[in-house]
This record gives C-alpha cells, sequence and structure tokens, in this order.
C-alpha cells in the first residue's frame, strides 16, 4: 500500500500582515519626527509600538493555537525552519552592514585622511589613530576599555548559551523540570547582561564624554552595542514566552520548533557579541 501524502496546511487569510505594516510605518516616521522635533513624532511613535505588541500577541497566539491544535506537520515545520533560518541570514547582513561601516573607517578612512594633501583639509592636533572622534576631535572623550563590564557581559552570555543549551537537553530527555529552569536561568542572564550595558552607558555618557554625538567612534560605538542591546532584548523576550508554554505543557520531543527557533536566535546573539567583544572593544 502506497503511504498518504500529507496535507499541507493553509491557513485562512489573516488581518495581521496589515497591523504589522501599520505599526512598521508608524514607528520610523515617528522616531524621524520625535528625533527631529517635528509634529506629534513621539505619539506616532508609541501608537505604532502599541500596534505592533497587538499583532504580535495576536498572530503569534494565532499560531500557536494552530500548532497545539495538531494542524502543523513535516511541511510546515519545513516552512517553518526555512524562515527562520533566512531571517538569521538577515540579521547576519544588518550587522554585517555595520562592522563594514567599523572596517572602512579604522582600515580605510582614518588613514587615508592623513595621507597627502589630505592633511591640509583636516583640523589641527588631528592624528590617524583609532580611535579618534573625527571632526568633533575638540572634545576629548576616553574610549570604551574591554576589561571590566564588557568582559563580564562576554562571560554572562557565553554562561546563557550553555544554560539555554541544558535545557535543550532537558526537552529531549523529557524533563520539563530541567527545560523550565534552563528557560529561567537563561533570561535572567539575558536581564543582567542588559543591567550592565545600562550601567555602562551611564558611565560612559557621565564619566567618559563617550556619547552617540562623540564623532565616528561613538557613532559606531553605540550604534553597534546599542542594536545588539536590543536584540538580546528581543532574545530574552521570545525565551520568555518558551519559558511560559512549558509551563503550560507546550513542547515535545518531537515537536518542539518554535523553543528551537528561539535558541538558533539566541545562540546568533551570542555570537554577534564575541565579534563585538573583539572588534570594538578589545582591538
Amino acid at each position: 500500500m502506497s503511504q498518504a501524502v500529507e496535507k499541507y496546511f493553509v491557513p485562512e487569510p489573516s488581518k495581521f500582515p496589515i497591523f504589522g505594516s501599520f505599526a512598521l510605518l508608524c514607528i520610523g516616521a515617528g522616531a524621524v519626527m520625535w528625533l527631529n522635533k517635528v509634529g506629534p513624532g513621539q505619539l506616532v511613535f508609541f501608537l505604532g509600538l502599541a500596534t505592533l505588541i497587538y499583532m504580535l500577541f495576536g498572530w503569534f497566539g494565532q499560531v500557536i493555537k494552530e500548532s497545539e491544535s495538531g494542524q502543523y506537520g513535516k511541511n510546515v515545520d519545513a516552512s517553518f525552519r526555512w524562515s527562520m533560518g533566512w531571517f538569521i541570514f538577515s540579521e547576519v547582513m544588518f550587522f554585517a552592514a555595520f562592522f563594514g561601516v567599523l572596517f572602512y573607517v579604522r582600515v580605510i578612512s582614518v588613514p587615508s585622511l592623513s595621507s597627502g594633501d589630505n592633511e591640509a583639509l583636516l583640523w589641527q592636533g588631528f592624528q590617524s589613530a583609532w580611535p579618534t572622534a573625527g571632526p568633533n576631535a575638540v572634545e576629548s572623550f576616553s574610549p570604551m576599555g574591554a576589561w571590566g563590564i564588557p568582559a563580564i557581559n562576554t562571560l554572562i552570555l557565553l554562561t546563557s548559551g550553555a544554560t539555554l543549551t541544558w535545557a535543550h537537553w532537558g526537552l529531549m530527555k523529557g524533563n520539563r523540570g530541567q527545560l523550565i529552569s534552563g528557560l529561567a536561568i537563561t533570561v535572567i542572564l539575558g536581564a543582567i547582561f542588559m543591567c550592565f550595558q545600562v550601567y555602562e552607558y551611564m558611565h560612559a555618557y557621565s564619566e567618559m564624554n563617550l556619547k552617540l554625538t562623540t564623532g565616528i567612534y561613538g557613532s559606531t560605538f553605540f550604534m553597534l552595542t546599542g542594536f545588539h542591546g536590543m536584540h538580546v532584548t528581543i532574545g530574552a523576550i521570545m525565551l520568555l514566552v518558551m519559558m511560559f508554554r512549558a509551563m503550560k505543557g507546550h513542547f515535545t520531543k518531537e515537536h518542539h520548533f518554535a523553543f528551537e527557533a528561539a535558541a538558533w536566535y539566541w545562540h546568533f546573539v551570542d555570537v554577534v557579541w564575541l565579534f563585538l567583544f573583539v572588534v570594538v572593544y578589545w582591538l
């Protein structure tokens, strides 16, 4: 007898994509207006944020219900895996663009500015050495060192990767207590990481005169570390949701891609931080 072909689940038309599009439009437009002090930018930004939260709760809630009701098979699982893989690839390209900017500035732009006739165009006292504030060189600042909070945060994220793997082992062994405990520890470590980063930013602003406006060094430092911190926050929220789902009895050894997707994302965040620690803080 031939095996029955598994039917592919096709969801009904959803209202949530249009809400997501509206939310992103409001967040982007509101942020631009807010930064430039134009009109009700702050109101538009938070309207977009609230709409995005509504969309996430509604859409993901619908997907969870469909998954737990057994409507998803191997075909849908494969689609989810490809989707998450491409999403993480897009995130790799996102950070690659910022690392590319840093590479261009440090290796190409700054050295070339001090060569030949370019010296006549520069401000007095310019040195072709990193870090430099660029045109804001008249403002003295201290670069952020690698040892201290950055090194502690590196240890925290590496430990969180281990605790998340430990949680995954618990899931594969059918040990729900280990799964929940591992997720809880990972979320706590992520929260500690963010607390240290907030303290680092406060210290940079108040005592080191290191700001987003401190020329090219300040811009690249805060853009790279700030976007990474945003990704840590998103990843911790994802793992927190996975923990609540595990507490409700979701996930089995054979059916747990949502957990795997969150774990992939968290490990990606860990790897990006290792590059950040070496390139931004250490070198």
